[in-house]
């Protein structure tokens, strides 16, 4: 893993179309995206973003 897979809650918010408050509240309520605390710092990586994307994804029509 390189300094490239790091995110901050700001980076994700904007790929992901939402507030870095909607993170925060994911995040005080265990779940959302697997994140990283360094001190008070926040990060995700880059894969984790992803595999939540990918777990989170509908398709219509799709088998349940």
């Amino acid at each position: 893993m390189t300094l490239d897979d790091l995110a901050t809650p700001p980076q994700v918010a904007e790929v992901l179309h939402t507030t870095t408050s909607a993170l925060a509240q994911d995040r005080y309520l265990g779940r959302g995206i697997p994140y990283i605390k360094h001190g008070r710092k926040v990060l995700y990586r880059w894969p984790d973003v992803e595999a939540y994307l990918a777990a989170n994804t509908v398709i219509p029509g799709g088998a349940a």
